[in-house]
């Protein structure tokens, strides 16, 4: 199953990203008004993030949202036979931050939320550094879709580390130098080992161990902000947030972070992944 998957992936990563886009309209009306793939969380997600916007406002960030999504889909796909010509043309980013980092001979964690494209945003810094590419992933219950998935993020060098053995896979690494890109807005497994934070109009959990970490090793840590100004253009901006961390209190860098990503959502919402179930876990039934 999984060759059949890559050759079809393959093929449909071939085509210009003009005709992808294309799909990506049809997908969008599949998914938006027959399927309705979580609309309804989509919905709930957008109300409680935005209660003073309108019905009109919320439907049209979530119609935007999925867009966006669909969008993804594609693009993803392209990285597949996408030339770093062709992804340097429409991924924009200023990577000096990293590079003086890496000069110092200091290793880097990278926070960044599910903004659209955060796919192509690591293969662009991948490429564009000498760092080591570490990638937290979680993997996927179905084994062909995990290598397909795997097989899409290894291509351009980067190195996975699953997030269920996070413990182990770091270890080797811990003596060199790395830049590592956390996805740090997922919904913790074990919510009471977490830090809550007032996000999004609701107290929500974040996973501790991005802090914990760079505050052992005195990791710096740098925020990655993805916006989409038009379609099948992304710009990113990468600010040093944190060059010696393990002088920073308890908490400090992973409420930072919270404040930094809400702002962004604020500020262009239709790029965020409403479609998780973020806040599934109640403050109240964890204290």
């Amino acid at each position: 199953m999984y060759y059949i998957l890559l050759v079809i992936f393959y093929g449909i990563s071939l085509l210009p990203l003009r005709v992808l886009y294309l799909i990506s309209d049809f997908l969008y009306l599949l998914i938006y008004y027959v399927v309705g793939y979580r609309k309804k969380v989509v919905f709930e997600n957008l109300r409680q993030a935005f209660p003073d916007k309108s019905n009109a406002e919320i439907t049209s960030i979530a119609k935007k949202y999925f867009r966006n999504l669909t969008d993804m889909m594609v693009e993803t796909i392209k990285l597949l036979t996408m030339s770093e010509k062709q992804l340097k043309k429409r991924f924009i980013c200023d990577l000096t931050v990293l590079r003086d980092l890496y000069a110092k001979g200091r290793s880097c964690q990278m926070h960044l939320g599910h903004n659209f494209n955060w796919e192509w945003a690591n293969v662009f810094c991948m490429q564009g550094v000498d760092f080591p590419f570490l990638v937290v992933y979680m993997p996927l219950t179905n084994k062909a879709a995990d290598r397909l998935f795997r097989h899409f993020r290894e291509k351009a060098g980067s190195i996975l580390l699953p997030a269920n053995d996070m413990g182990n896979s770091i270890k080797p690494w811990l003596d060199k130098q790395y830049l590592i890109a956390l996805v740090a807005d997922q919904n913790p497994g074990n919510p009471r080992s977490c830090l809550w934070y007032p996000f999004l109009n609701k107290m929500t959990p974040f996973y501790k161990g991005p802090e914990m970490s760079a505050k052992r090793h005195n990791i710096p840590v740098v925020f990655a902000d993805i916006r989409k100004p038009k379609r099948g253009y992304y710009h990113a901006t990468l600010t040093l947030q944190f060059e010696d961390p393990a002088n920073e209190p308890p908490g400090k860098i992973t409420e930072t972070f919270v404040r930094f990503l809400e702002k962004n959502i604020h500020e262009q919402p239709e790029v965020w992944v409403w479609s998780h179930r973020r806040w599934k876990h109640r403050y109240e039934d964890h204290q």
